[in-house]
């Protein structure tokens, strides 16, 4: 009688306010619950500052936030699992094989996520335009990958990526058949060099389908033009995720 039509309206602004209450102390809760390394991943990710370095094309790799917290990390910490310890140690064994192999680290990173780890990098340093055969810095960069296989029990997916420009031949007549032979180039590699089973390794073809940035100019070209390692643990090998 008394409140007419809009009588109930303070009830839904109420249940508004509860309910952003009970959000903004979950996320206190998870905050307080987070390791400080995890925050301090968190904060550099967040930070201007390394947008803004990363927008001056500073190495991404030494910007990744996964791997800056690397040099932080307590392995003791009872708070990091086991698959996330074994992460962080792949990372940065990953970051010192490229700084000690004078790889531009322009042309690479390295991120993870909760199956695996991935290094990318730049098909320009390991295969000539249009070419799947390995030039010198790319056979370096397998010798790393090699490594990483020896030391732990990991699979690995290759991912061949190319730009939507790359030159074509009569050999590599499209983008699929020059992204595939460049991953098939480097799992062979890797076998051959590294006498690592074939069960272990896995290489996908992805042409320029997947670019990292739209092919509107050199520079997002030359990004999109790729190489992925993906290593992730053998219980997800049947996952569509590790592809």
């Amino acid at each position: 009688m008394g409140g007419g039509k809009g009588g109930g309206s303070w009830k839904v602004a109420y249940a508004d306010f509860v309910t952003a209450m009970m959000a903004f102390f979950l996320l206190m809760w998870i905050l307080n619950m987070t390791s400080k390394e995890t925050k301090e991943g968190l904060a550099g990710y967040f930070s201007s500052d390394a947008a803004k370095m990363q927008s001056n094309n500073v190495s991404p790799v030494a910007n990744n936030p996964f791997v800056q917290s690397t040099d932080k990390l307590d392995t003791r910490d009872f708070k990091i699992t086991e698959v996330e310890r074994s992460h962080y140690a792949i990372a940065q064994k990953l970051r010192q094989m490229l700084m000690a192999d004078a790889t531009p680290q322009s042309a690479s990173g390295i991120s993870a996520d909760d199956v695996g780890v991935q290094l990318r990098v730049n098909s320009d340093i390991m295969y000539a335009p249009g070419s799947a055969e390995l030039a010198p810095e790319g056979a370096k960069v397998l010798d790393d990958v090699i490594r990483i296989l020896k030391e732990y029990n990991l699979y690995l997916v290759v991912r061949g990526h190319t730009d939507s420009g790359e030159p074509r031949n009569s050999i590599y007549p499209s983008n699929w058949e020059l992204s595939g032979a460049r991953a098939a180039a480097a799992v062979r590699y890797i076998i051959t060099h590294g006498e690592i089973k074939p069960t272990r390794l896995r290489s996908i073809a992805y042409a320029d389908t997947r670019p990292l940035e739209p092919n509107t100019s050199p520079d997002s070209r030359a990004k999109n033009r790729r190489v992925e390692f993906y290593f992730h643990r053998p219980e997800v090998m049947s996952y569509s995720v590790v592809y």
